[in-house]
């Protein structure tokens, strides 16, 4: 594994910013009747559910996440969790919030929400997927394979690659996070977990390149 380092190296960056545009979908804002904020071990995604509740796009979140190995030092008692005091703590009302606490997985995120939302006989025709910027795509498929017949748009906390790789804090780990996400577009449509993503040439090279570059920890 590359040296940890704590900004983008410049012999990597063309190729991080190629797969960092491709997993951004770049969907418009608009209003949906709940966004689902997905677990992890960043919390601009509790920061960005804030500010489309704050923006009056939706009017009920969901946060959903158990633990993983790279969040439980970071959230003990859960990503859900802490996401939702974090928006508490923003100012958005418990009553707005919903919590599912057990999802281990992006399919996981998915079936468990609809299960929680179903619980509370919420009827839901359109969401907000809100996530890390390099998750959206696997997400949209994941949940366009899940939940079809809802309407999906995603969202992330809105910052350029540098200020997201700063506030992170890790270039590595982004990169790393990023290499495994391009993986998985393949494989998990191959498995049946997720609808097939086009993927263009450059990206494939620039992948291939980070692989060999040693960003390997994330690879299935």
């Amino acid at each position: 594994m590359p040296a940890r380092t704590a900004s983008l190296p410049d012999s990597l960056r063309a190729d991080v910013e190629t797969l960092w545009d491709y997993h951004d979908l770049h969907h418009e804002p608009r209003p949906a009747d709940v966004g689902i904020g997905l677990g992890s071990h960043d919390l601009g995604v509790a920061t960005c559910a804030v500010e489309l509740f704050e923006n009056g796009l939706v009017p009920l979140v969901v946060f959903t996440g158990a633990n993983a190995p790279t969040t439980i030092d970071r959230f003990p008692r859960g990503e859900a969790v802490h996401y939702r005091e974090h928006a508490i703590e923003a100012g958005v009302p418990p009553d707005a919030i919903l919590v599912e606490p057990h999802a281990r997985n992006t399919g996981e995120n998915i079936t468990f929400t609809r299960k929680v939302l179903a619980e509370h006989d919420i009827e839901v025709g359109s969401i907000v997927l809100i996530s890390r910027p390099y998750q959206q795509r696997r997400a949209y498929a994941t949940c366009r394979k899940l939940w079809p017949e809802v309407t999906v748009t995603c969202a992330s906390l809105a910052l350029p690659l540098d200020e997201y790789v700063l506030a992170i804090g890790d270039a590595d780990r982004v990169i790393t996070m990023l290499v495994g996400d391009t993986q998985r577009i393949d494989v998990y449509a191959e498995k049946g977990f997720a609808i097939p993503q086009e993927m263009p040439e450059r990206v494939r090279e620039a992948y291939d390149r980070l692989v060999s570059a040693g960003y390997t920890a994330r690879l299935i």
